[in-house]
């Protein structure tokens, strides 16, 4: 039986010393600060990121250099026989891609790339089943199926506290951004798949917040087997602000009683793109094997 490595990357939310902890390999995220080069969890932590966000710093995503996707691909399969590398969504950053020329091109057989285009806690969970599988001796092409048959069976749903940063990247033109901090509203966005999209406008947090809970019911009742199954997963994530996100988590537990609720900060490379304050909650269904 082949012995296989998990290997995800920072955006999944796992930072290097919990990758350490749960046996999973974590690739950081590259980010370019002012023309300076950082890495997630490695030379830029979540506080430091939100320092040079709040100072207006020129900040900028990029994908690992392939390199440095192969420098650690060698390394663990000095330890390891295959790896199951899940990088985010392809639809949100061009490294799947990348990733997947690399493999195919150089290590074909020994890493299989998944693009089952996830983000934050979903690309967490996977890297966790992932690893429960490889445990449980299936194959790598087994654990790959397997993820990949799940790829649409997730949702996430976040409420932004500003538009300031959705303005700066010219993901909405100034005049909206503009009628919408008049109006003081909160826009909820999705990402289902492969794309991040609007969902809705909430004019309060209060109801933002409602509007994300009744999204994951009516996911669970309609995608998930229903409430009685409990055969799917439920997250929470935030930007910046714990104290918000503890009574975010809170307020999950008691509109979804009985349910374990994971948190974690929302990774780094969404979080530049949405700003501070935001608050997320997520659904995905359990992997079966």
């Amino acid at each position: 039986m082949s012995k296989i490595a998990v290997v995800t990357d920072s955006n999944s939310g796992i930072t290097q010393s919990q990758g350490q902890e749960l046996g999973i390999f974590v690739v950081p995220m590259p980010f370019t600060i002012n023309n300076e080069d950082f890495f997630e969890d490695i030379n830029l932590s979540q506080e430091q990121f939100y320092d040079k966000l709040a100072e207006d710093a020129g900040v900028s995503t990029s994908q690992p250099s392939p390199d440095s996707l192969m420098t650690l691909w060698d390394k663990v399969l000095e330890e390891y026989d295959q790896i199951i590398y899940i990088p985010m969504s392809s639809g949100l950053s061009g490294s799947c891609q990348s990733a997947m020329m690399i493999a195919n091109e150089e290590y074909e057989g020994k890493v299989f790339v998944v693009d089952n285009q996830r983000i934050s806690v979903t690309q967490r969970q996977s890297a966790l089943d992932a690893k429960a599988m490889a445990e449980a001796g299936l194959s790598a092409e087994e654990i790959v199926q397997k993820l990949m048959d799940n790829k649409f069976e997730s949702s996430i749903y976040i409420m932004l506290d500003t538009l300031y940063y959705l303005k700066k990247g010219g993901r909405i033109t100034p005049a909206a951004a503009a009628l919408g901090t008049l109006l003081r509203l909160k826009p909820v966005l999705q990402i289902q798949g492969e794309k991040l999209d609007a969902f809705a406008k909430a004019r309060t947090s209060s109801q933002g917040k409602n509007i994300m809970i009744n999204a994951i019911k009516t996911d669970i009742e309609n995608r998930f087997g229903g409430w009685d199954n409990k055969d799917f997963w439920l997250a929470c994530a935030y930007t910046k602000d714990l104290d918000s996100a503890n009574a975010w988590k809170k307020e999950l537990e008691e509109a979804f009683p009985g349910v374990e609720i994971h948190m974690d900060p929302l990774s780094l490379s969404v979080a530049c793109h949405i700003g501070p304050g935001a608050l997320a909650v997520t659904v995905t269904k359990k992997v079966h094997f």
